[in-house]
């Protein structure tokens, strides 16, 4: 799909030092949403109304086939940063080389330092005169950094909003540089901070979850925060017309990855990694919407290009916006250890079909996680032990998961209909496969190497030896307790 583009097309074509003679370089603003899927009125969900949100997708760009290339919040931010797959740059394990963790500080832990040529997104736009900032740690990301070298303005207290709209993230700009901004939204993460609007009886189940009451609280709930969310929003673009920026600023709203829910968060399905994102800005026309293939790194690839800022050749996501972009033919996905659950799966996604391959295919979906405290988790398992799961439901809830997985997402949304054994799609399931093993040879997937054994020694630091069930840890636990 080719775009009119006005200012973002010629400053991608000039150096800085050029960009500034010619035109003034445009504020770039990340809008991160925490655990959204795309439930918004302008995305066509009919029980809400986000006026905010439609109004800024109204006045640029609505992607409708955007896909985080995880589906949990680590990997997904760490490629977004650095427009590299999370697999490329070994930041894939979902909270990895930590030296700190939860008030926990540790000498020994698995380090990983980012090649010299992944530089990421925040220190670039330092070195291009821009001033940083990030409203509202929500960083996670899986390699080696410093706040200070990434961000000239940093607000440690989770999901900002507030330190934006009272102007201390720009507060210390006296130059007036052009600025890089990070604001992250509570999301799908606002609890209680989110009031009670929608009423749980009125909200759809899909049919991969049992229509009970826990499921239709969590689903009311996630509502609950995109309208609150949208408010938020409507927030950050009053301040920004208030104060003059909004003419100068591209915007990009996205999420890392989909709502909280089983099957969703932390997987590859559509709920997990098919997201919202909206792009609007200076030279980009409005009311457009567009439904290529894009990845999560493509937002770092296409940020650099409306700064003018050079894109290396070294860099993996595409500018969207350019003149000579070409769609993609395919987008991948992947699924690496979350938290202490080991578990491992890639997804390609092409116009019409999703192919998934399971690497532990005798390991359930529904491993022991972080959610099996929750009501709703205690429900499922009850269900399960008690044989009230229908076929369609043990498709996640049962316990195996099929080798292959084959879905035509335009006839079969929900994901429910596995062709990877339907001898009528021999030949899409062969052409999905070489396209994931070309890109697993092409990039070097790191998930294909084991962690080390410090790698894991450290999840069952800082998550729990007795959490730490998967029989990757075996060896390392014989070699703890000898060491006792």
């Amino acid at each position: 799909m080719k775009y009119v583009i006005t200012l973002a097309v010629f400053l991608s074509t000039l150096s800085i030092s050029q960009a500034q003679e010619k035109a003034e370089r445009p504020n770039v603003l990340w809008i991160y949403l925490e655990d959204v899927s795309g439930w918004f009125s302008s995305y066509g969900d009919t029980l809400i109304q986000t006026p905010n949100m439609d109004a800024l997708a109204q006045s640029g760009i609505r992607f409708d086939r955007y896909y985080a290339t995880a589906g949990v919040c680590s990997p997904s931010r760490s490629a977004v940063v650095t427009g590299m797959m999370q697999t490329s740059i070994g930041a894939h394990h979902h909270r990895s080389a930590r030296s700190n963790f939860r008030g926990l500080q540790y000498d020994e832990y698995d380090k990983n330092e980012l090649p010299d040529h992944v530089v990421p997104l925040p220190i670039r736009f330092k070195q291009a005169g821009y001033w940083t900032f990030n409203d509202g740690n929500k960083d996670d990301y899986n390699f080696e950094w410093d706040a200070k070298a990434f961000y000239d303005y940093y607000n440690p207290k989770p999901w900002g909003l507030q330190k934006f709209i009272n102007g201390e993230c720009l507060a210390g700009n006296t130059d007036g540089k052009p600025f890089f901004g990070q604001i992250q939204l509570g999301g799908g993460k606002l609890r209680n901070r989110a009031p009670k609007i929608i009423d749980p009886s009125t909200v759809s189940v899909p049919p991969y979850y049992p229509d009970v009451a826990e499921v239709r609280k969590e689903i009311a709930h996630h509502y609950d925060c995109l309208l609150e969310t949208d408010k938020q929003v409507g927030q950050i673009i009053d301040y920004l017309k208030e104060n003059g920026l909004y003419e100068n600023t591209v915007i990009f709203m996205f999420s890392d990855h989909g709502m909280k829910l089983h099957r969703h968060k932390q997987f590859l399905y559509e709920g997990g990694i098919r997201l919202p994102f909206v792009l609007s800005g200076p030279g980009i026309n409005g009311q457009q919407i567009n439904s290529d293939l894009i990845s999560g790194i493509d937002i770092s690839a296409t940020s650099l290009a409306v700064a003018g800022i050079g894109i290396p050749a070294s860099m993996e996501g595409r500018d969207i916006l350019s003149a000579t972009y070409q769609e993609r033919t395919h987008v991948i996905a992947a699924r690496d250890r979350c938290d202490e659950t080991i578990d491992k799966i890639r997804a390609v996604i092409t116009p019409k079909y999703k192919y998934l391959l399971n690497y532990y295919p005798e390991r359930p979906y529904m491993q022991p996680s972080y959610k099996d405290p929750w009501p709703v988790s205690k429900k499922f398992r009850a269900m399960m032990a008690a044989g009230e799961m229908n076929t369609t439901q043990l498709l996640f809830f049962g316990p195996t998961k099929a080798p292959e997985e084959l879905y035509d997402l335009e006839n079969d949304p929900h994901e429910i209909h596995n062709l990877a054994q339907d001898p009528n799609y021999k030949n899409e399931l062969e052409q999905h496969r070489k396209l994931l093993f070309q890109w697993i040879a092409e990039t070097g997937d790191q998930g294909q190497i084991p962690e080390s054994d410090l790698a894991l020694k450290c999840v069952m630091e800082r998550r729990g030896a007795h959490k730490c069930i998967a029989p990757e840890y075996d060896r390392v636990k014989a070699s703890m307790d000898s060491e006792k």
